[in-house]
């Protein structure tokens, strides 16, 4: 590539829209320019501890996540590299063996919770966007998919919202958005602020379209 990727950073608290904003993003701007990563994918390889200490771990607090390594792959693909992406298991709190590649494109669109609160972070992204969704939207959205997806219990999630992700959110999460150049309320919903994004976006990239 002539020129740096363009970094979009997509925040926002759980459940909250990120990844069906992300999603039409990538559909209006083309996926074969957009690489997309999960601030997800890099929460730290707990497999050096028992599987029910595991359990109790604070995962909405930043350091549950190696953005040192996000760091890294975020320089090497707005520089026009490729990078080997972590696999998180969520079910086992590890990372898998195998890694899967991303190669650079025009776009990068990294999207996590967490991706506002670390400044080397924001420093990498050309556009910060956080998706702001009411709070009982997003717990009820975050019920029905970590059932369905996660294999979690009714119990253990309430508890850990309870304990940890609503706590967190308004610790680091909520805070965080004061460093937004967007705010998209409603977040997938909202199609005019999608659309004015891919706008901006494409002005950017220096689309005549």
């Amino acid at each position: 590539m002539d020129k740096a990727s363009l970094v979009i950073g997509m925040a926002g608290g759980t459940a909250s829209g990120k990844t069906r904003v992300s999603s039409a993003i990538i559909k209006m701007i083309g996926q074969e320019r957009v690489a997309y990563i999960q601030h997800d994918s890099y929460y730290k390889d707990r497999s050096n501890i028992p599987l029910k200490e595991r359990d109790n771990i604070n995962y909405d607090y930043p350091d549950a996540l190696e953005n040192d390594l996000l760091v890294y792959h975020l320089q090497k693909l707005r520089n026009g590299y490729a990078i080997e992406k972590p696999i998180y298991a969520f079910e086992s709190h590890t990372r898998n063996s195998e890694t899967e590649r991303v190669c650079s494109k025009e776009v990068v669109v990294i999207e996590g919770i967490l991706i506002f609160v670390d400044k080397r972070l924001r420093d990498l992204m050309d556009i910060k966007v956080f998706v702001e969704t009411d709070a009982d939207i997003r717990f009820i959205r975050r019920l029905k998919r970590d059932i369905s997806e996660r294999g979690r219990t009714v119990e253990s999630i309430i508890n850990q919202y309870l304990n940890t992700v609503r706590p967190m959110h308004l610790k680091f999460v909520e805070p965080s958005k004061k460093y937004a150049d967007i705010v998209i309320p409603g977040g997938g919903c909202n199609k005019i602020a999608i659309d004015k994004l891919a706008s901006m976006i494409r002005a950017k990239l220096g689309d005549s379209s």
